[in-house]
């Protein structure tokens, strides 16, 4: 499993690393999961937080509730106590189970949009879950000890989050992907300059690695060029074959 820790020791693990990565954030008192993949990657799921000896969640954080990050959120509650967050905007939907597809951000994944998006949207429906923190942008856990906020990304989608532990390590869900070479551009984004927007956002925190939910850790100097680009008219989209 890979880990990061930030300089006040906050340890930071990748639990899952299949399609969706799924963090575990703790600072030995507070304990944080921050997404949960699809409920058929569950038991894989249960076995990691077993070996990591994980038998109480204080807080499941939402990054949004698209169906590759919520699908188990109904079961960690239940099991592991956790206090499931969510921005305002995106509370309906994990109430429903629903999972509104973002809209394409390059030609291939616009035309695949348009194609299967209304199908997909039936057929990716998942267990409802209800919220118990309902979070706007700066909402930073008064009632738990840890030194960590949410930022409201949006771009991806509106209630898009990111996590920020110790002022130091950004958790970005979607609203960045580590995918694709020089590149954190989406292919998936209901608004492409608001996601470029957010890059700044992010980039105005002290962070110095961004941790998407999709592919690898992005470092900072990344982060910072690809956002310079963007206000330019470059978006570094990648190439998807």
């Amino acid at each position: 499993m890979l880990t990061w820790t930030t300089k006040n020791g906050y340890k930071i693990t990748e639990v899952l690393d299949q399609r969706c990565h799924v963090l575990l954030v703790s600072n030995g008192i507070t304990t944080i999961l921050v997404d949960t993949n699809r409920k058929k990657y569950r038991p894989h799921l249960i076995i990691q937080l077993k070996r990591l000896n994980v038998a109480k969640i204080d807080l499941l954080v939402l990054t949004h509730t698209h169906f590759d990050h919520a699908e188990n959120a109904a079961f960690i509650k239940s099991t592991h106590g956790a206090k499931v967050v969510v921005h305002t905007s995106e509370v309906d939907y994990l109430q429903n189970g629903d999972s509104p597809l973002p809209g394409g951000s390059i030609l291939p994944t616009r035309l695949l949009i348009k194609i299967f998006g209304k199908l997909a949207q039936h057929i990716l429906k998942y267990e409802p879950c209800t919220a118990d923190i309902l979070a706007e942008d700066g909402y930073n856990f008064p009632e738990y000890d840890i030194n960590a906020y949410l930022l409201h990304t949006p771009g991806h989608c509106k209630g898009m989050m990111s996590l920020i532990i110790d002022d130091e390590i950004a958790l970005v869900g979607d609203a960045m992907i580590g995918a694709y070479p020089n590149s954190i551009f989406s292919p998936f984004a209901d608004d492409v300059p608001l996601m470029v927007q957010s890059w700044g956002k992010l980039l105005k925190t002290n962070c110095r690695l961004f941790l998407p939910a999709h592919g690898s850790a992005n470092d900072r100097k990344l982060v910072k060029m690809c956002y310079t680009r963007s206000r330019f008219g470059k978006t570094n989209a990648p190439e998807l074959k």
